[in-house]
């Protein structure tokens, strides 16, 4: 397989205040567009979209294609399975909704310490391996959002996994938080190969800070910011896949065009790569990936990561009326949604996010600067 998988997490939407309201026939000509060019790989997941990413991937890939035609991922999530038979329940409802027999590869989802408990006490790994007996399961292993201690733990605990998704970037490279590179250092020692989410940190390292996009446009001009961070990744020797959460047909012919033929940074890009990952870093309040899995179960309906992104925009601005336009669109967003005030501190965000964010008292900030 080619090295660039089509993640759909963002996919494109008729109603950018619905997660769920997936336009379909925009997905279907990206999914197009991406077979056309030799690409196979899709991953969902049983929350994505507002949960509505694997129906969508049914309507735009599965009753389009033959089966041999591509590979399809998802996952189980600790948060949405309570007892045993949670995992069947969810499990067949995955079938259902994507419409295919088996999966290609599956995922337990987003281990971290607390879920992790949560897998081992319903015996998530040993059913896994049941369903990959029964050939309802090609591939299997799990996506991580931990330290590399931990990682080292599970793998050392479940040499059965044949394959790990980590959040690998030029900027988390060497963020303590993330451990993008001890955890890939991990995966290696282990001989187990890396599937890569978050190359472009949800947007982040796309739309960069204009310093960091003149150092970039000087040294390759024709080269998208984006593919940066999407060869870095890529170009590391143990990863087998790189994930790019596409929204529009614009990402996804730049995405192809230049994971076609990969070709690794070299050592003078690697350099310019880690000179923008510092650029970018002293400008990062907030580091949402905009992953929305903390807005789908807001009692209130705040929308976390439109709210980061502004403060993070508000913080990073200097000119005095673009300010003020950043503040504008915060109170059209409040007033049309929730204000950042109205946060009841229930903490099902913070339980979910997989960056561990202290989402309670980021909105308290955004709340004293914008209300």
């Amino acid at each position: 397989m080619k090295k660039l998988g089509f993640g759909l997490m963002r996919l494109p939407l008729n109603d950018p205040k619905d997660g769920g309201n997936i336009d379909i026939e925009h997905t279907k000509r990206m999914v197009d567009a991406f077979i056309e060019r030799g690409f196979t790989y899709f991953d969902t997941a049983w929350m994505y979209c507002a949960f509505k990413s694997e129906e969508a991937i049914k309507e735009a890939l599965v009753k389009r294609y033959p089966r041999d035609s591509y590979t399809l991922a998802t996952k189980l999530h600790a948060g949405f399975i309570k007892t045993k038979e949670d995992r069947d329940a969810v499990f067949e409802e995955q079938r259902r909704k994507t419409g295919v027999e088996y999966f290609d590869y599956y995922l337990i989802h987003d281990v971290r310490r607390s879920h992790y408990e949560i897998y081992n006490n319903l015996d998530c790994f040993t059913w896994a391996q049941e369903k990959k007996a029964q050939g309802l399961i090609k591939h299997l292993g799990f996506s991580f959002h931990d330290n590399a201690e931990f990682l080292d733990q599970v793998l050392t605990e479940h040499p059965e996994m044949e394959f790990v998704q980590l959040q690998i970037n030029y900027l988390d490279w060497e963020s303590e938080n993330v451990q993008s590179r001890k955890c890939y250092e991990v995966a290696c020692k282990h001989g187990v190969p890396v599937i890569v989410m978050e190359p472009v940190k949800g947007g982040t390292l796309a739309n960069v800070p204009n310093s960091v996009e003149k150092l970039f446009k000087a040294y390759a001009p024709e080269q998208s910011v984006a593919s940066w961070a999407v060869r870095f990744a890529a170009g590391l020797d143990n990863v087998m896949m790189v994930l790019s959460g596409m929204s529009n047909m614009e990402q996804m012919l730049d995405n192809t065009s230049f994971m076609a033929d990969l070709k690794p940074l070299n050592e003078d890009e690697l350099a310019l790569v880690y000179k923008a990952a510092d650029i970018i870093r002293s400008g990062i309040a907030i580091p949402c990936t905009a992953c929305s899995y903390c807005t789908d179960g807001c009692p209130v309906s705040i929308p976390i990561p439109t709210y980061f992104a502004q403060y993070n925009e508000y913080l990073s601005e200097r000119n005095g009326d673009k300010k003020k336009a950043i503040m504008a669109a915060y109170e059209k967003t409040a007033h049309e949604s929730a204000w950042a005030s109205q946060c009841i501190e229930c903490g099902q965000c913070e339980g979910i996010c997989p960056q561990e964010l202290p989402i309670i008292q980021h909105l308290k900030r955004v709340s004293e600067y914008f209300e």
